[in-house]
Parts: C-alpha cells; sequence; structure tokens
C-alpha cells in the first residue's frame, strides 16, 4: 500500500503544478519592478533591528498623537482640509479614498520575494528579539505604531466634523456612487 502511495506522489506534484497559473511576460516584469523597488528595505531589515537604520515618526502623527480629538480653530471646511491633507501625505490614502487594486501575479511573486528575503536577513541576528529590545529597536517600532494610530484616529475625527460641517471631500468622507437599478 504504501509503495502505491510513493508512486502516485509524482502525479499528484504534477497535477499540483497543472493547476497554478502561468505567469505572464508582464507578471514577471511586475514581479521584477516589486522586488527592485523594495530589496534595500529587505536587505536593511537586521540594520532596524539593531537601532542602526530607523524611520523617522513624521512630526503631523507625533502632533496627532498629542490630541487626536481637538477641535479645530477655526471650525472650517478649509482648516479640516488643512489639517487632513499633511495627515494623508504621512498616512496614505483614506479608506475612503482607496482604488481597488489587484495585484498581479508577478506584484505577488515580488512581493514574497522580499518578505523572505527580509526574514532571511533578519534571521542571521541570534537573539533577535533580545537585541530588538536591548538596541531600542522595538520601543521605536511600538513608538512609530502608536502614532500612526493616532494619526488614523485624528483623520477620522476630523472627516466626522467636515461630515457634520457638510464639507466637500477631503474634508470629510468621499461617498460613492450608488449604482441605480433600471
Amino acid at each position: 500500500m504504501r509503495k502505491r502511495l510513493l508512486l502516485l506522489l509524482p502525479l499528484f506534484a504534477l497535477g499540483a503544478c497543472a493547476s497554478l497559473p502561468t505567469p505572464r511576460s508582464s507578471d514577471l516584469k511586475d514581479g521584477a519592478e516589486v522586488t527592485g523597488a523594495g530589496l534595500g528595505g529587505a536587505l536593511s531589515s537586521p540594520l532596524k533591528d539593531v537601532n542602526v537604520v530607523r524611520d523617522e515618526i513624521p512630526a503631523v502623527l507625533l502632533e496627532a498623537a498629542k490630541g487626536p480629538y481637538a477641535r479645530p480653530n477655526p471650525l472650517t471646511c478649509g482648516r479640516i482640509t488643512s489639517l487632513l491633507l499633511p495627515l494623508n501625505g504621512a498616512l496614505g490614502p483614506d479608506v475612503d479614498e482607496m482604488k481597488v487594486h489587484t495585484e498581479s501575479l508577478g506584484e505577488q511573486g515580488g512581493e514574497a520575494a522580499l518578505d523572505a528575503i527580509a526574514d532571511f536577513a533578519s534571521s542571521v541576528i541570534p537573539y533577535r528579539g533580545w537585541v530588538r529590545r536591548l538596541s531600542g529597536a522595538e520601543s521605536h517600532q511600538k513608538r512609530m505604531r502608536a502614532a500612526i494610530s493616532a494619526g488614523e484616529v485624528r483623520r477620522a475625527y476630523l472627516k466626522g466634523l467636515g461630515e457634520q460641517l457638510r464639507c466637500a471631500p477631503p474634508a470629510a468622507p468621499a461617498r460613492k456612487k450608488a449604482a441605480t437599478k433600471k
């Protein structure tokens, strides 16, 4: 019985390979671009672990952390917009502004390759968790996450105020037009 299973194993493997989509040349190009663009970041992962390289926390996020629910003065659509634009620059587009982007097979492969490179580069450091704690990299990462969270809360609060004032986007959430039934 065991020999039969071992003989069938290559057939299962061939079946699995046949079910995978064949990458197109554009997919391979996309994967190369993603991998090339992020290779420096993936290789710098160990330097971040020992706190030699660190991402700076944008000043707008540090300011948001001081008072995410502070009311703008004056409370106008223009003031809300002037406070939101720097937050969008630091955080990227908000949920209501995002465009749906489906990654090609090559982009997915490029991201997976970068993750693997970063994981391998980080695994070079023995006792990585302790090194991150002792070097201050872990506490910096916690501060970064807290600042990002505060920035997201601040942006949501400001957009809520903008909606209350009936402001136009970006001072209020962008409304998607509902599809009309015929």
